[in-house]
């Protein structure tokens, strides 16, 4: 192995105490796996120079987003032992207050953040947090890792062809340790290597030997500093080979016999230690004094942590710490009035909110020259320049992930997804980042979605579908879903002071067939109350969306009977108050949405309305929803799914009642 170099002599030592940190670390949590101190361990011996290479090559304020195996990220970013070993028995003090395990946590403090199990998600956050560093003008790079396997995932090509069309200066590192689980290469991928990759993206690409530290920190540490300087995204290929199994639990039995004998000979530590001694860069006393120090820290960083009392549950907490803690400071409407249909409020919303926030970033499929395929966005180039609002590939997952990133980095974002029916592509972004991340570890996303929905345009079943029902049941997602202009610019509004993700659904139908008088100024209205649209004495419509248009119609068509309609405005957090309240006085409900019936947010409804009003019913609650199918193209069967006749039917029953 060649560690030719131009290193100074503290540099030498440094990359050496920095690489023997984690395999010391990792001997010791072996043993306390098989004594059941720990519970699980995915081991990065064989791999460490890469860890810390990469890691010391970066400066201190550069984010890195790190893997299972890179123990030597943390340590080389001097992550306190004992809060490791807290976060490792998963105990509060630890990153994660006992939420996730091993490495699935961030440290904005260290310039960290941790992977989830689906691997390929962190890759586009790594473009966010570059283009915030791009457009801060910073000079700043990012470095993100994944492995051979991770790369099959479809995040890989998304987050690499985002940052090559958008030039950002991250260094995607592939640690090519030649297995996933128990998958070899040959039955990953049919290139020859990573590198050749590159190529298809427009991206430099550069294959090191991941062994060497040397060679990783030399060639990291002119990369970082090229980019800085011209930025655009590099792909590095670091050869290695992963010595122990995926997890320990997993073993390695499915190994030719003889490779890992053949990879020890390649040792990263111990290689590098000889060359050291070789060339009398230091001696058997220092690296015993400096193996010595490091034992006792971690001895006393394990006692420490293992003499921490095991978390006791709080269930107030755990609901709690769903959300970033925030108040809402309602900023009351002001100013002469306008009329506005629905895509009209949505547009001027935007419009204030860039102008008031300005770090917030839009992107979305055709939003700028195009100003969108609904012209929700038309104008906003001209005003706000290209860096802020971004045409995007089609690419949702990585848009998601940037989206997160430029949070994290301290911007907001707004991700429009063309129809909410694409949803579907960047879901996993959705449902497993935005929504987990302040609940894992504490990082709040600041990110709006916008979603065009529902049916009535004819669309068919891939323009057409309503999907709140997807994120209602997932925690940590606050869900806004306007039936008018005036909410739709007040609560779009307030989703953007909102540190939280909020999904926010637009109807299509609705979008230029109603309008009304809006306040010209910049107002908000809270996320998580009801609006009572109309009150009445004889029976509750709850509902949402189109669903108040409906029960308008129903009210017009039935005036001898004194309907109450209720606009949730907000399913997540949802306003049962307000919901309470209006059966308490009418004794009688319909709950109506425009998604299909089975499984939808109408069934929650009507069980709370169960469990918390039982006493207080005259007669059984009926909830209409579409038929359980997929939403048909022709008009006619476009009217048939939806629930308009079976509306007025249960209005007849429950009086009839």
């Amino acid at each position: 192995m060649d560690f030719t170099n131009s290193l100074p002599k503290e540099t030498l030592l440094k990359l050496y105490k920095a690489l023997i940190t984690p395999r010391m670390i990792e001997e010791k949590m072996l043993i306390y796996l098989r004594q059941g101190k720990i519970s699980k361990w995915f081991s990065g011996i064989g791999q460490e120079a890469i860890s810390v290479g990469c890691t010391l090559a970066m400066e201190e304020e550069e984010f890195i987003l790190p893997m299972h195996r890179n123990l030597g990220v943390f340590t080389a970013r001097e992550v306190e032992f004992e809060q490791l070993f807290l976060q490792f028995q998963g105990k509060n003090g630890g990153f994660t207050k006992g939420r996730d395990r091993s490495f699935h946590f961030g440290s904005k403090a260290h310039h960290l953040v941790g992977m989830i199990s689906h691997l390929g998600p962190q890759l586009g956050i790594a473009d966010g947090i570059a283009l915030a560093n791009l457009l801060e003008k910073n000079k700043k790079a990012t470095l993100v890792f994944t492995g051979d396997g991770g790369a099959s995932e479809g995040d890989f090509h998304e987050a690499l062809n985002v940052a090559a069309v958008w030039k950002l200066p991250v260094i995607f590192v592939v640690e090519n340790n030649q297995w996933g689980l128990s998958t070899p290469s040959n039955q990953q991928f049919a290139c020859k290597q990573f590198i050749d990759k590159g190529i298809g993206y427009g991206m430099e690409a550069v294959q090191l030997d991941g062994n060497n530290i040397v060679e990783v920190y030399e060639a990291i540490s002119n990369i970082k500093q090229d980019i800085s300087e011209n930025p655009r995204p590099v792909l590095v290929e670091c050869m290695t080979f992963r010595r122990r199994g995926h997890e320990e639990a997993s073993g390695t039995k499915y190994y030719p016999e003889g490779l890992i004998e053949q990879w020890e000979e390649k040792d990263p530590v111990a290689n590098y230690e000889s060359y050291l001694l070789e060339n009398k860069v230091l001696d058997e006393e220092t690296i015993e004094k400096l193996k010595k120090e490091i034992t006792k820290e971690v001895a006393a960083g394990f006692k420490r942590a293992t003499e921490t009392e095991n978390i006791l549950p709080n269930t107030d907490l755990e609901l709690s710490d769903r959300f970033a803690p925030w108040e809402f400071e309602p900023t009351e409407p002001a100013g002469s009035k306008k009329e506005m249909r629905l895509i009209d409020a949505i547009s001027d919303a935007m419009r204030l909110a860039m102008r008031k926030h300005d770090k917030l970033v839009l992107m979305g499929q055709d939003i700028a020259d195009y100003g969108g395929v609904f012209k929700a966005t038309e104008g906003f180039l001209e005003e706000f320049g290209p860096e802020r609002v971004r045409n995007t590939p089609l690419c949702e997952s990585a848009i998601v992930g940037a989206a997160l990133g430029l949070s994290i980095n301290g911007y907001k974002a707004m991700m429009e997804m063309q129809f909410s029916d694409f949803v579907t592509v960047g879901f996993n972004q959705i449902v497993n980042n935005l929504a987990k991340i302040h609940y894992r570890w504490g990082q709040n996303a600041d990110v709006v979605v916008r979603m065009p929905t529902g049916a009535g345009v004819a669309a068919g079943p891939f323009h057409s579908q309503s999907t709140e029902g997807w994120f209602f049941h997932t925690p940590g997602l606050k869900i806004v879903y306007p039936s008018s202009p005036r909410e739709a610019k007040g609560l779009l509004l307030a989703a953007f002071e909102d540190p939280n993700p909020v999904m926010f659904f637009e109807h299509k139908a609705l979008y230029r067939s109603i309008s009304e008088e809006v306040e010209e100024g910049y107002f908000t209205i809270e996320i998580g109350k009801a609006n009572v649209v109309k009150e009445g004495n004889d029976v509750s419509v709850i509902t949402y969306g189109l669903g108040v248009k409906w029960a308008e119609d129903l009210q017009e068509n039935n005036r001898e009977t004194s309907i109450e309609i209720v606009d949730l405005r907000t399913l997540s957090p949802l306003d049962t108050e307000t919901i309470f309240n209006s059966l308490r006085k009418t004794n009688r409900v319909i709950v109506l949405h425009e998604a299909n019936t089975t499984g939808g947010v109408g069934a929650e409804i009507a069980t709370l309305i169960n469990e918390n009003c039982f006493e207080y019913l005259d007669a059984p609650v009926r909830r209409l929803g579409s038929l359980d199918t997929p939403v048909p193209f022709a008009a006619e069967l476009e009217q048939n799914f939806f629930p308009l006749e079976e509306l007025q039917e249960a209005l007849t029953y429950l009086i009839n009642y």
